[in-house]
């Protein structure tokens, strides 16, 4: 909080890609620090939400309490940050209701555990599909154009473009019909 408040930032709400522990573990307690609202997922995964006991002690997190978000997302809304607007995109595979934000502006997508670079998404988790997370980065994610930079939940950032090219997952060459 203290970067931000250097920054002259305030926060205004917690955006959550989707219902994965090491995603929102802290979401609760730092809405409520901070009176902010939590937004998304998408309501597929308000069961991940629900079960966050359960991940907690699954995974080795610390004990975290379950917690609904205040307002679930829909796959071609737009979430609005000040002067900055970002397109929402339902892109399920890694999650049911995994969802991506898109800031068309500034080329630029923060894309959760959708993609990586180098990489996709596990989808071995219960709900996880394989062919929707292909199929979610070659429908949603690719058309929105090679120029586009992504910060992934993990790891260093790259661009559409890059992994069009590289991505031994989902190069174009790979996905071709």
């Amino acid at each position: 909080m203290d970067a931000l408040a250097q920054h002259g930032l305030q926060l205004q709400y917690i955006l959550l890609t989707h219902g994965h522990i090491d995603h929102v573990g802290a979401a609760k307690a730092l809405a409520t620090e901070c009176d902010v609202q939590i937004i998304g997922p998408h309501i597929d995964d308000k069961f991940w939400l629900e079960n966050l006991p359960r991940q907690s002690q699954n995974f080795g997190f610390p004990a975290c309490e379950a917690f609904e978000a205040d307002r679930y997302l829909e796959d071609g809304e737009e979430v609005t940050l000040g002067e900055q607007a970002l397109q929402v995109f339902h892109c399920p595979g890694h999650t049911p209701g995994h969802v991506i934000f898109f800031d068309r502006e500034e080329n630029l997508a923060w894309v959760g555990d959708v993609l990586f670079r180098g990489s996709i998404g596990r989808t071995d988790f219960p709900g996880s599909n394989y062919q929707q997370l292909i199929d979610s980065i070659r429908y949603k994610l690719w058309p929105l154009g090679e120029q586009v930079n992504f910060i992934p939940g993990h790891g260093p950032m790259s661009s559409f473009g890059e992994e069009r090219r590289n991505n031994p997952f989902v190069a174009d060459q790979l996905l071709a019909d």
